[in-house]
C-alpha cells in the first residue's frame, strides 16, 4: 500500500457539497437507477463500485472486493482513502452521514476531492441508501474504524468509532428494499461482465467478486489494459494484425484507444468516458471515427489504392471488421442525463481527432503490411456497399410498379397505428396458414418464412439484401437496415418470432435474432422483439384439454388429475395445431406467454452471436460443452 499512499490527495469534509434532500428517490427510483427490476437492482452495486473506481482514478485504491451474501445483501469494499468522517461545515453532521443521506452531496462538484470521476452527479451512495432496507457503512481512516447504520435512507443512530484500523478504505453493506424491488436475486454473471470491463479499463487493479450462495470467487485483473480488452473481444475471430494502441493527453483530457481488425463484417466500437460505458457514443466516438476515415482515405489516395475517379471510402466501409475500445478521462464530463449514455463535451472531439490523426498517419507509414490489410478490407466493403445499394434500388423500383410495396405472402392487419400492431414471423407455410386463419385480423399480421434464413454472421450486406426472406422482413417492417435504419417508420411495435419447439425451430430463431441484432438492433433496444412460446404438450382427459409449456407444468398437472385415463400429445411443430388451438395457446394476447428480447449487455451479445454463428468451430464446441447441462426439451 506504500505506493498508493504517496499519491493520495487532500480529501476531507469540506470537499462535500450539499445540493438537496433524499425523499424523491424512493418515490421515483426509476429516475435514478433505471427501474425496479433486475437492471435497477444491479445498478445499486455498480453505483458503489463506480465510487471505488473514482478512488482508483485519484491514485488512492488498487483493490476492490464485491461480496454477494447468502441473504442477497451485498458488500462493496475498497482500500481507498475512506469517506471523510469529520464534521461538514454546512450541516454540522459527519461527512459520512451527509454523503449517505443527502442527494447530490459529494466531492465531485468542483470541490477538489476528485480530478476525474465517473460518479458525476454525487447520487450513488445516497440513492443506494435510500433504496435499501438496511445499510451499514464502515470507514477505515485516521487509524480508526467508523461505523454508521441506516434504514431506508435514515440514520439509525450517530456515527461511532468501533475499533482501530491499520489501513484506509470504505466498506458498504446494503440490503435492497423488498418494498422497492420486484425481485431481489443478484446475478453474478451480470456483475461479472461489468467488473471485467472495469478491470480492462483500469489496468493493474484487482477486483474480486465473491458469491457466498454458490461458493463462487472470480478475480479480475488485467495488466494489459484496453489492449487486452480488444484481444478479449476478438478472441473468437480471425484477426488481421496485432492491436494498435494510441495514447495522448491534451488540456487535462487523457485519451486511450486500442484498435484491431478481423476478417469478419461486424463493427464493434466501445467507448467509455471516466470508466462509464457511453453506449450512445458522443464526441469522443465522433472524433475517433472522423480521424480514422480521413487518415485511411488519405493513405489510400497517396498510395493509389483509390484512383482519381474513385469516390472516397465511407466511414462504414473503413470500420467493417473493426474492433475498437475508446477510453477518455475528462476533468468535467458532460453526460446526457444520469444514465450517462452519451458524452457531450465539444472540446473532446477535436482533441481525439488530432491525437488519432497524428498517430495513425505515422503508424500506417511505418507499418505498410497492416495498412494494406485495412485498406484492402475497406475496398471490398465499399464494393459490397455499392452492390447492396443497387440491390435496394432494384427492390424499390420493382415495388413502385406494384399495387403495394409489401411482400406478397404477408397477410397484413387492418389497424394502421403501429403501436397496436403485431407482426408474426412464422416458420413454414403450413404453420403460416394456420396462423393466418387463427389470428385477429385487426391487429395481427403474419409473414410465413420458408425454412432457414441466411446466416448473416458469415455474409456481406450485398448477399444479405439479396436473400428473399430477409428482404421480406425488411420490407414488412418498413424501417430499412443498418446505417439507414429508421425506428420511426416501424409498421409494427411487436415483432414476434414464432417457430417450432424443436432443433430446427431453435436454429431458425437464432438466425433471425442474429439478423435483427446485427442489422435492426434498435428494434431490440426499443423492446419491439418478442419470442412466442407455443405449448410443448396437450393433455386430454375425458372432454377436458390442457396445454402445457414445459415439463414442470406437465408433472404438476398429472399429479392433480391423477396419472391414469389421459393421453399426451407432444407438439414438435406449429403445423400440428389447428387455427383455433394456435390462437388459444400462442397468439391470443389474453392467454399467451411471449418473451420480450432485451439487450442488457451489447458486448456479451456480440460475443455470443460470434461464438454461435461465426466461422470458428472451437469456441462453439467449448460453449456447447459448458452449457450442455442447461439444455431442456432436447429434441433427438
Amino acid at each position: 500500500m506504500a505506493e498508493v499512499e504517496e499519491r493520495k490527495v487532500a480529501y476531507d469534509a469540506n470537499k462535500i457539497q450539499v445540493l438537496e434532500g433524499l425523499e424523491h428517490v424512493r418515490r421515483r427510483p426509476g429516475m435514478y437507477i433505471g427501474g425496479t427490476g433486475i437492471k435497477g437492482l444491479h445498478h445499486l452495486v455498480f453505483e458503489l463500485v463506480d465510487n471505488s473506481i473514482d478512488e482508483v482514478e485519484a491514485g488512492a485504491c488498487d483493490n476492490i472486493e464485491i461480496t454477494i451474501h447468502r441473504d442477497n445483501s451485498v458488500t462493496v469494499e475498497d482500500n481507498g482513502r475512506g469517506i471523510p468522517v469529520d464534521i461538514h461545515e454546512g450541516t454540522g453532521k459527519p461527512a459520512l452521514e451527509v454523503a449517505l443521506t443527502m442527494l447530490h452531496a459529494g466531492a465531485k462538484f468542483g470541490g477538489g476531492g476528485y480530478k476525474v470521476a465517473g460518479g458525476l452527479h454525487g447520487v450513488g451512495l445516497s440513492v443506494v441508501n435510500a433504496l435499501s432496507e438496511k445499510l451499514t457503512a464502515e470507514v477505515y481512516r485516521n487509524g480508526k474504524i467508523y461505523r454508521q447504520e441506516f434504514q431506508r435512507g435514515k440514520p439509525l443512530g450517530p456515527m461511532e468509532v468501533v475499533g482501530k484500523a491499520d489501513h484506509t478504505g470504505t466498506k458498504i453493506t446494503f440490503h435492497p428494499d423488498p418494498k422497492i424491488f420486484e425481485v431481489i436475486d443478484f446475478d453474478p454473471s451480470i456483475l461479472g461482465e461489468r467488473l471485467k470491463e472495469l478491470s480492462f479499463l483500469n489496468g493493474g487493479i484487482k477486483i474480486t467478486l465473491k458469491d457466498e450462495r454458490k461458493g463462487l470467487k472470480n478475480v479480475y485483473k488485467q495488466d494489459g489494459g484496453i489492449i487486452d480488452f480488444v484481444k478479449h473481444i476478438n478472441r473468437n475471430r480471425q484477426v488481421l494484425h496485432r492491436p494498435i494502441y494510441i495514447k495522448g493527453e491534451e488540456d487535462d483530457i487523457l485519451v486511450e484507444i486500442a484498435i484491431q481488425y478481423h476478417d469478419g463484417y461486424v463493427e464493434n466500437v466501445l467507448s467509455f468516458a471516466n470508466n462509464i460505458h457511453t453506449r450512445e457514443g458522443g464526441t469522443h466516438e465522433i472524433g475517433f471515427k472522423t480521424a480514422l476515415t480521413r487518415i485511411i482515405n488519405s493513405y489510400a489516395r497517396r498510395y493509389n489504392y483509390l484512383k482519381e475517379k474513385d469516390e472516397n471510402f465511407l466511414g462504414e466501409d473503413i470500420r467493417e471488421g473493426l474492433t475498437a475500445v475508446i477510453s477518455v478521462k475528462v476533468l468535467e464530463p458532460q453526460f446526457e442525463g444520469q444514465t450517462k449514455m452519451k458524452l457531450g463535451n465539444p472540446e473532446v472531439r477535436g482533441i481525439i481527432d488530432g491525437i488519432v490523426g497524428n498517430f495513425l498517419s505515422s503508424y500506417l507509414e511505418e507499418n505498410p503490411r497492416v495498412a494494406k490489410a485495412i485498406v484492402s478490407k475497406a475496398i471490398t466493403a465499399a464494393r459490397a456497399r455499392i452492390a447492396a445499394r443497387k440491390a435496394k434500388e432494384l427492390t424499390w423500383r420493382k415495388s413502385a410498379l406494384e399495387v403495394t410495396s409489401l411482400p406478397g405472402k404477408l397477410a397484413d392487419c387492418s389497424v394502421k397505428d403501429p403501436s397496436q400492431c403485431e407482426l408474426f414471423l412464422v416458420e413454414g407455410d403450413s404453420a403460416g396458414g394456420s396462423a393466418k386463419q387463427g389470428r385477429d385480423r385487426r391487429f395481427q399480421a403474419i409473414l410465413p418464412l420458408r425454412g432457414k434464413i441466411l446466416n448473416v454472421e458469415k455474409a456481406r450486406v450485398d448477399k444479405i439484401l439479396n436473400n428473399e426472406e430477409i428482404r421480406a422482413i425488411i420490407t414488412a417492417m418498413g424501417t430499412g437496415v443498418g446505417s439507414e435504419f429508421e425506428i420511426e417508420k416501424a409498421r409494427y411495435h411487436k415483432l414476434i418470432i414464432m417457430t417450432d419447439a424443436d432443433v430446427d425451430g431453435a436454429h431458425i430463431r437464432t438466425l433471425l435474432l442474429t439478423f435483427l441484432y446485427r442489422y435492426m438492433s434498435p428494434l431490440i433496444e426499443k423492446g419491439y422483439v418478442y419470442i412466442a412460446q407455443p405449448p410443448l404438450y396437450k393433455v386430454t382427459k375425458g372432454k377436458k384439454e390442457y396445454y402445457l409449456y414445459n415439463d414442470e407444468e406437465l408433472d404438476k398437472l398429472l399429479d392433480e388429475i391423477g396419472r391414469q385415463g389421459y393421453t399426451i400429445q407432444r407438439y414438435k411443430g406449429l403445423g400440428e395445431m389447428n387455427p383455433t388451438q394456435l390462437w388459444e395457446t400462442t397468439m391470443n394476447p389474453e392467454t399467451r406467454n411471449i418473451l420480450n428480447v432485451t439487450l442488457e449487455d451489447a458486448q456479451r451479445a456480440d460475443e455470443i452471436f460470434t461464438i454461435l454463428m461465426g466461422d470458428k468451430v472451437e469456441p462453439r464446441r467449448k460453449f456447447i460443452e459448458a452449457h450442455a447441462r442447461e439444455v431442456q426439451n432436447l429434441d433427438i
